[in-house]
């Protein structure tokens, strides 16, 4: 939340009591306790109780699934900033998602299967589409996403996600093969702003962890118009007309088909991404749109732009980590970041939160600003104490 009270402040919510010391969000200028963020009744009395010790409350908003559109609608019920909390709800929902878009030639073929329907009579009606894309319909980050190529596969991964979300329906959706792009978006008053297109780089080894970013992404001309085309066709459909998102879509036969789309910006660096870019700082514009406030999306700078992730492959406790001052001294690298701290435990990775480092790096072309990452994040090593 943003407030304002003889200058502007930030005010995190938060249910985890470890976050009110955290050095983490450092920018928050007061935190407050929420044994339950969903408490609609608790939160809007607290909000009530600071808008009547003279503090203007300028914007809610959050950066985190499954707050967003929560945020926007606690955000309607105080007067604030209408955002398109129907919208962003749905979002909120694969299953949900691919309802709304289905007509649209950017949807892929899907199923949902119904957690009352056996196993087997699913297995069976649905092994013929293999190679399928099965997950819950509130995963994030690739958590509990997995590619089944055979009907053994199939089996095994439902049984593991009903077992995990008992009576949760399951999404499968068709595979899609082709190069990977994130677009970044706002949209103010209907209109529909792309911030950027970032290509993404998979590992090899994880289909759905993606380890390397690069913007801009080397498009040529006519698909490039016709991503955006489909990028508008895909959030009029979705009645977005104020927010943000974010948009994984795929190139496939010549043709843009949907991965999936995020009620907020993506996580991780991507600001910093951006940023770097193209000196947009796309966390102030969301911030600025939800608090009714011009945006500035000039772009001041334009540079190339790699980020490299780190992931192990290894389970065990972590024992230190060399090596971040050296890559920081490489020229061009504009970021580095380590997240884990000693002791923690490392695992090869299963979803995105296994990525333990990032590098960026920026040039004057996009080989020189990869190798620049790549370099310096090879003096990056975890040593681990395997289990």
């Amino acid at each position: 939340m943003v407030a304002k009270d003889m200058g502007f402040f930030v005010v995190l919510f938060t249910q985890r009591k470890s976050q009110l010391e955290n050095p983490e969000f450092s920018a928050a200028d007061q935190i407050y306790y929420a044994e339950n963020l969903l408490d609609e009744t608790k939160v809007l009395k607290k909000l009530r109780l600071m808008q009547q010790s003279q503090k203007e409350i300028c914007a809610i908003l959050s950066f985190i699934d499954p707050f967003v559109s929560y945020a926007a609608r606690l955000s309607d019920i105080l007067g604030l900033k209408t955002m398109s909390v129907k919208a962003l709800a749905i979002m909120e929902n694969k299953i949900k998602i691919r309802n709304q878009l289905k007509e649209l030639s950017s949807s892929p073929f899907y199923a949902v299967f119904d957690p009352e329907i056996p196993q087997e009579p699913l297995i069976e009606k649905y092994q013929r589409f293999l190679p399928l894309i099965l997950k819950p319909p509130a995963s994030n980050g690739s958590k509990d996403v997995s590619l089944v190529n055979t009907r053994q596969e199939l089996e095994e991964v439902l049984v593991s996600l009903r077992r995990k979300y008992p009576g949760t329906p399951i999404l499968a959706e068709e595979y899609l093969d082709g190069p990977q792009y994130l677009i970044e978006v706002l949209v103010k008053n209907g209109e529909i702003y792309p911030i950027g297109v970032i290509e993404q780089e998979l590992a090899e080894e994880e289909a759905f962890i993606v380890v390397g970013y690069k913007y801009p992404a080397g498009l040529e001309d006519l698909p490039y118009r016709k991503l955006l085309e489909t990028v508008e066709a895909i959030i009029k459909q979705l009645g977005l007309k104020e927010g943000s998102c974010h948009l994984e879509m795929r190139y496939v036969h010549g043709e843009w088909k949907l991965i999936e789309i995020n009620p907020r910006m993506s996580g991780g660096a991507m600001n910093i991404i951006i940023q770097s870019g193209t000196g947009i700082n796309l966390i102030r514009e969301i911030i600025n749109l939800h608090a009714d406030q011009p945006l500035q999306l000039i772009k001041t700078q334009k540079s190339h732009v790699y980020a490299r992730y780190l992931t192990i492959d290894a389970y065990g406790k972590l024992l230190a980590v060399i090596g971040e001052d050296t890559a920081r001294e490489i020229d061009g690298v504009v970021y580095v970041y380590v997240k884990p701290l000693e002791g923690r435990i490392l695992t090869s990775p299963y979803s995105m939160g296994n990525r333990y480092a990032c590098i960026i790096a920026a040039a004057d072309s996009p080989d020189e600003a990869k190798e620049i990452a790549i370099t310096a994040a090879k003096e990056i090593k975890f040593y681990i104490e395997a289990f």
